[in-house]
């Protein structure tokens, strides 16, 4: 009896170590599926030649391979608000097997959204990006704010203040793992 007791013991350890295993494996894809997703909403935003004549110059600059797809369609927790949805596509970003982004982004109107949600807990993955240097180089904050279990920061772009991000994310780690983790509006500023 002990000895089973031993056995069951020992792969239920072993079983956790694969798990965190996989879960820091899964930390840097993640990350990357963010910071791709960042990149695709500034590419598409600002660099419209990138995937007017195709996809294929966007998917480049976006960075993310066989990663990232085009869908028909998503979930109605993914889609931008209502008035930012017209001309929309599609993008699925699958970081892992079981967590990773959508990109929307419209060809009728200068905006992006982008949701992210899975089993893994996405809100150190996001504070890694946001803090990140290749993020700062590209971000100024705006403004910080925070309601309930949310924190928000509005960012500016620094290549064309016009463009503006809004990032909506979990302010601690292990909360809202139960539904969309972190969600963020980029629109673009039309001057008069």
């Amino acid at each position: 009896m002990r000895s089973s007791a031993i056995t069951t013991l020992a792969v239920s350890i072993a079983a956790l170590a694969v798990c965190s295993a996989s879960v820091a494996d899964a930390q840097p894809a993640l990350e990357q599926g963010f910071s791709g997703a960042l990149r695709g909403c500034e590419e598409w935003i600002l660099n419209p030649e990138s995937w007017i004549n195709g996809p294929a110059p966007f998917i480049a600059t976006v960075g993310l391979g066989d990663t990232m797809g085009l869908v028909a369609k998503v979930d109605e927790a993914s889609l931008p608000p209502p008035a930012l949805r017209r001309g929309n596509r599609y993008w699925r970003i699958n970081s892992t097997e079981t967590a990773g982004y959508v990109l929307v982004v419209s060809d009728q109107a200068p905006m992006c959204h982008i949701t992210g949600g899975g089993n893994v807990d996405l809100q150190p993955v996001v504070e890694a990006v946001l803090t990140s240097a290749a993020f700062a180089s590209r971000w100024e904050t705006v403004r910080q704010t925070e309601r309930r279990d949310m924190a928000a920061t509005t960012f500016r772009n620094r290549t064309d203040p016009s463009l503006s991000a809004v990032v909506s994310r979990a302010k601690r780690p292990g909360e809202r793992l139960d539904r969309v983790q972190v969600l963020v509006t980029t629109t673009y500023e039309m001057q008069n």
